[in-house]
């Protein structure tokens, strides 16, 4: 498959991206009322509330490509914790106890904390390609 070999940087951009919307979505449904669901009005005193604001600045950093690593890093642990807290006692099996967005989160986030931001990004546009990705 060495057809995407030369687009290698521009999906990790991409990938990055997507997994920050997601990250964004679970901030602002929590504190933006938006979309409407069970998780709406968090505060910031509970679990639940403070993930949510680190969900909505880290998706936000990560949209941007913006201290990428550190970011990713970070919010992989807050996925790892999510899953542990929330899911694990209810089963082992993910499939079972609802937490597979969670175990999926924390090692797309943990492999993002690693490869870096990929080719579009502003970590790139200030740091130079070594912030990006992996040399």
């Amino acid at each position: 498959m060495d057809f995407l070999k030369p687009y290698s940087g521009v999906l990790l951009s991409l990938f990055r991206f997507m997994i920050g919307l997601v990250l964004l979505a679970h901030g602002t449904t929590k504190y933006l009322n938006f979309p409407e669901g069970p998780m709406n009005n968090a505060s910031p005193a509970t679990m639940g509330g403070f993930a949510g604001i680190l969900e909505l600045v880290g998706g936000v950093l990560l949209i941007l490509g913006l201290f990428t690593r550190p970011t990713a890093f970070i919010l992989s642990g807050l996925c790892a914790v999510a899953y542990f807290y929330a899911h694990a006692p209810r089963g082992f099996y993910p499939i079972l106890n609802g937490g597979e967005l969670a175990v999926v989160l924390a090692f797309a986030l943990l492999y993002i904390a690693a490869a870096g931001g990929g080719s579009v990004s502003v970590d790139r546009a200030i740091r130079g390609p070594e912030a990006s990705s992996l040399a």
